[in-house]
């Protein structure tokens, strides 16, 4: 492994989106997000920054692992703040190449002393932190995922962001988006409004006056029973509470912006990172679920955003070229191998935390197929796996195994 290289690029005199330095501004007097930091690896995991992980959930199937059996990506963190996502993004992904930037220099000086403590640049072929805006990497080659978590929506014109990152996207990558929505901000949305008529500011008067508003409205006041109970531990620390009540530029969104904000840059929406949040069953039962069910894929995410108007953000992949849907049929499933999700805690065991940290208890058969599989050869199909199971069981498991997401279907 290359030990890190540390990054000072300047910024460009004349920032092309007009946001840039109020926006840098800020967040240097904030850095975000406002993690502890630690020793060692971040604790746990998060899926969708396993890229893996993160591919077959967008694509549906991974390519041909390597004659290793370990995949190396080109990743980029655009708007990497603190560098919790690029500390898991080097983690989660040994071997690969990590670029990781950002617009302030105070976010990036956080950024580099966590990564340093966790020993990520160890765990990774190359690490780069960079001050550079996401606007301007023309000069960088390809990449085959990139992750930009609450960014986008920060750019005085976002459409010119997405726009730019899927230039950088190499075509088969995947990007990994967060945005705002309109829905379950309206209560932010609104003390915002009421922080800027004050004339708060965005320092630390702003800070402590914004949370001397949300503590002395009336106890009924809405808003302020809406922070209590929802937000006042996310916003615990003064730089996550900044972000959230008084940052000097924002845009967010409701479905049909979204996906039309998508097509504007000639990418495919590959599907939610939270997919059961728009799963019309969390919210509907019996004839009304029936109904749902019997809508398009569009209506039905349309329906759930009318029926929950807590949801605040959109997490979703987006692909650079069509995804296909797969067919998997008994024949096509038999031919295809597989690979163990890597985001399981406390395997091997038939009782685990699943891919989002749910407990997860699996049969005595379906540990016995995922481990087939890890002992098997790279590349070897269902079909030909080493194991006394008939050929009808192991359709079944793999199935079910695929649909709850712990195998991880790859091509032949």
């Amino acid at each position: 492994m290359l030990p890190q290289r540390p990054s000072f690029l300047p910024m460009s005199s004349s920032p092309r989106d007009a946001a840039t330095p109020v926006v840098s501004a800020f967040y240097d007097r904030f850095p975000y997000p406002g993690d502890p930091l630690q020793d060692g690896p971040p604790p746990g995991y998060n899926w969708r920054w396993c890229v893996d992980s993160a591919m077959a959930a967008a694509l549906g199937v991974l390519s041909a692992a390597p004659p290793s059996g370990t995949r190396t990506w080109r990743i980029l963190d655009a708007g990497c703040g603190t560098g919790v996502s690029t500390d898991y993004l080097c983690h989660l992904n040994p071997g690969s190449t990590v670029l990781a930037v950002d617009i302030s220099a105070g976010t990036l000086e956080v950024a580099r002393e966590r990564t340093r403590r966790s020993g990520a640049a160890q765990q990774v072929q190359e690490l780069r932190i960079e001050q550079r805006s996401l606007l301007d990497l023309e000069q960088e080659d390809a990449f085959d995922y990139i992750n930009s978590v609450g960014v986008l929506h920060h750019l005085r014109e976002p459409e010119q962001g997405l726009r730019a990152l899927a230039r950088q996207l190499r075509p088969g990558g995947v990007l990994h988006l967060f945005l705002y929505a309109d829905g379950g901000r309206w209560e932010i949305h609104r003390s915002q409004r009421a922080l800027s008529l004050l004339e708060v500011g965005t320092g630390g008067e702003g800070l402590s006056l914004g949370r001397q508003l949300l503590r002395e409205l009336p106890e009924a006041n809405r808003l302020r029973r809406h922070h209590e109970q929802r937000w006042a531990l996310d916003t615990a620390a003064d730089a996550n509470f900044a972000d959230m009540y008084l940052h000097p530029q924002e845009t967010s969104y409701d479905l049909d912006r979204l996906l039309r904000f998508v097509e504007q840059a000639d990418l495919r929406f590959a599907g939610f990172s939270n997919p059961q949040v728009w799963d019309p069953a969390r919210l509907l039962q019996g004839e009304l679920l029936e109904r749902a069910r019997a809508l398009p894929q569009r209506q039905q995410w349309a329906l759930v955003e009318a029926l929950d108007p807590d949801i605040s953000h959109f997490e979703f992949f987006l692909s650079k070229g069509d995804v296909e849907p797969l067919e998997w049929t008994d024949a096509a499933l038999l031919a295809h191998s597989g690979q163990r999700n890597r985001c399981l805690w406390g395997w091997p065991s038939t009782s685990l935390m699943g891919p989002d940290l749910e407990p997860l208890t699996i049969a005595a058969a379906q540990l016995e197929l995922l481990q087939a599989f890890e002992a098997a050869p790279a590349g070897t199909p269902l079909g030909k796996l080493s194991l006394a199971m008939a050929i009808d069981e192991r359709l079944l498991l793999a199935r079910q195994l695929i649909a709850e997401r712990l195998l991880l279907p790859v091509r032949p």
